[in-house]
């Protein structure tokens, strides 16, 4: 057996082992968005498996609202005993600077469980826009400074804050269209009143394929096999570029070990599962599930990183 199958078979023994009797009953996943969504069918995509390996039912309860944080603080001041677990996006830490009043904190009040799939946008341009690269995007940006406009899905979303972040490390001055919904900021990129957009993978790569749009780069650190020949920002010239949505599976503050320690083994599993990373892969989507302490690294890492691109575009949702 690889070495990864056996440390994975040895956690789950443990947890397995620690959390005896978990879980008895039900378990609530509270999804802070309504049905449909993407952090929406991830919730019902872990849920479906950890029922599958637990015996009980991970039961998706959709509370959206406030840009998720109704679901949020719910799930923060839920019961501390592993019954009740939440999914989240990306959003979860770019909320607290967007918002002048949040009612949790996304480190305090959380215990991580695991990051179990990251979702690459794809940097594309109309047609158009004379460009094939990003660094000839970057040198038409800084010839027509504010003249370069990108299509985004609402001030504070994931495109929107993947072009800020675009903006501050090249030194650019791209302009923000705001749409209401990724749907339309593809329509307003289409007809051409936006010439940019950092889009979703699962979007971009049928109308790439097309020829309706020209892709430059991915937002990952790494290349992503729904496009392997596309290179990232970063290698691109932009060193360090990185912005992916991600989703996530969190637990109050103070729900046991044992049992979050059960829980990420068991999700490390389904995400390395041969069939998962299909799945994912043609969803445009990259399987992680990694540890407890690599998804609270990578939550305060977000948390700063965010902070910084919000403050100096200076975007605000209230």
């Amino acid at each position: 057996m690889p070495l990864l199958g056996i440390a994975l078979a040895l956690i789950c023994a443990t947890g397995l082992a620690a959390a005896q009797g978990y879980p008895a009953g039900p378990v609530r996943v509270i999804v802070p968005f309504p049905p449909g969504g993407g952090v929406d069918g991830m919730g019902r995509l872990i849920g479906q498996k950890l029922t599958d390996a637990l015996g009980k039912q991970f039961v998706v309860d959709n509370r959206p609202g406030a840009n998720g944080m109704i679901g949020s603080e719910l799930a923060a001041r839920s019961a501390k005993d592993g019954y009740t677990l939440m999914v989240n996006g990306a959003n979860f830490v770019t909320t607290p600077s967007l918002y002048s009043k949040v009612t949790y904190d996304p480190v305090r009040d959380f215990e991580p469980v695991s990051l179990v799939a990251l979702a690459p946008n794809v940097l594309v341009v109309h047609p158009s826009l004379p460009v094939k690269s990003v660094k000839e995007l970057v040198a038409l940006a800084k010839a027509r400074p504010g003249q370069v406009n990108f299509a985004g899905s609402g001030s504070g979303s994931t495109p929107h804050l993947a072009a800020e972040l675009f903006n501050t490390l090249a030194n650019v001055r791209m302009i923000h269209v705001p749409y209401r919904g990724t749907g339309p900021a593809i329509v307003g990129l289409m007809s051409g009143e936006a010439s940019v957009m950092f889009m979703p993978t699962t979007n971009a790569v049928p109308l790439v394929k097309a020829g309706r749009l020209r892709a430059l780069a991915v937002t990952s650190r790494e290349r992503v096999p729904a496009m392997p020949e596309l290179p990232t920002v970063s290698e691109s010239g932009l060193k360090g570029y990185e912005s992916s949505q991600w989703y996530g599976v969190l637990a109050p503050a103070g729900t046991p070990a044992d049992v979050l320690n059960l829980l990420n083994a068991q999700i490390a599993r389904i995400m390395q599962a041969a069939d998962m990373k299909q799945r994912l892969t043609g969803e445009g989507l990259v399987a992680v599930g990694n540890s407890r302490e690599q998804f609270a690294a990578h939550i305060k890492a977000e948390i700063a990183k965010w902070a910084k691109v919000i403050k100096a575009s200076g975007a605000r949702v209230d």
